[in-house]
């Protein structure tokens, strides 16, 4: 009879122990795969971001790189920085007006210094501000087109959606100039960097635009609002080294420091040897 009580209580024993090893390695064997599940999700995460940041660098390379659009104009500027003899000449330009807070000051500016500069208007605020684009015209300053709308979802649809953008800004500048108004420079919003673009570029040279991007700027557009004294410093190092510079610059409402720089921007620039002129 004790044998039998101590057989069972072994039996138990062992049933008990072989739960308790099968229990732990499955809970070990859980644990485990969670852990591994978990080190794969980073390792994917991680591989995400890795291609992400190679992503951004080679545009933000490849937009370094190109520096001139494959639009006429740009061409030309290309090919006179590459001559020794060339002449140094700043091309002040002005993107996202006319504003009624700060372009009226930029012309106030321009006109005390005896410089010109080209605008890029976009359609909607010059019809908003006509009277700015006509002074802009009386004071000598060439008129440029930035599309209608600067609706970068609407317009870089398609080329044809740009292109009806494009010839309704152009509209609205000749409703408001007069019919002799027949520029077809224009700027793309964002400029035309990159082989995104291409087929957008194609369309425009096809319809007889000329298009210029910028290859100096006062990095305005890179915050809401940028100190006079950054301002200054990018203006700085974009120009070094170069004889023609297109120099981009915003009359946009916002861009208040803009208008605050401007004399000393002007200044900088006659004192490196440059003179003024405009974009045709």
């Amino acid at each position: 009879m004790k044998k039998g009580i101590m057989f069972l209580i072994l039996l138990i024993m062992i049933g008990s122990f072989g739960f308790f090893f099968a229990h732990n390695k499955a809970a070990k064997s859980n644990v485990l795969t969670k852990a591994a599940d978990s080190k794969k999700t980073e390792q994917m995460e991680s591989e995400k971001k890795r291609i992400q940041a190679e992503k951004e660098k080679k545009e933000k390379e490849e937009k370094s790189k190109t520096k001139f659009a494959p639009g006429n104009v740009m061409e030309e500027i290309d090919a006179l920085n590459a001559k020794e003899d060339t002449e140094k000449v700043a091309y002040l330009t002005f993107d996202d007006g006319p504003s009624r807070n700060l372009t009226p000051k930029i012309l106030d500016i321009l006109k005390e210094n005896d410089v010109k500069a080209t605008f890029f208007v976009i359609g909607y605020m010059a019809e908003e501000n006509k009277d700015l684009l006509i002074r802009e015209k009386n004071e000598g300053h060439s008129i440029a087109n930035h599309t209608y709308s600067h609706n970068y979802k609407k317009i870089y649809s398609s080329p044809e959606a740009f292109l009806q953008d494009l010839q309704k800004g152009n509209d609205v500048l000749k409703n408001i100039l007069g019919e002799d108004y027949n520029s077809k420079l224009i700027r793309f919003p964002g400029g035309s960097f990159g082989n995104r673009l291409n087929p957008f570029k194609e369309a425009a040279k096809n319809n007889g635009y000329s298009f210029v991007d910028w290859n100096a700027l006062n990095g305005d557009a890179e915050a809401p609002l940028v100190s006079v004294e950054k301002l200054m410093q990018n203006l700085r190092t974009s120009t070094e080294g170069q004889k023609q510079v297109v120099i981009l610059m915003h009359d946009a409402p916002a861009k208040t420091t803009t208008v605050q720089a401007l004399p000393e921007a002007i200044q900088y620039l006659k004192s490196q040897g440059y003179t003024f002129k405009t974009l045709n």
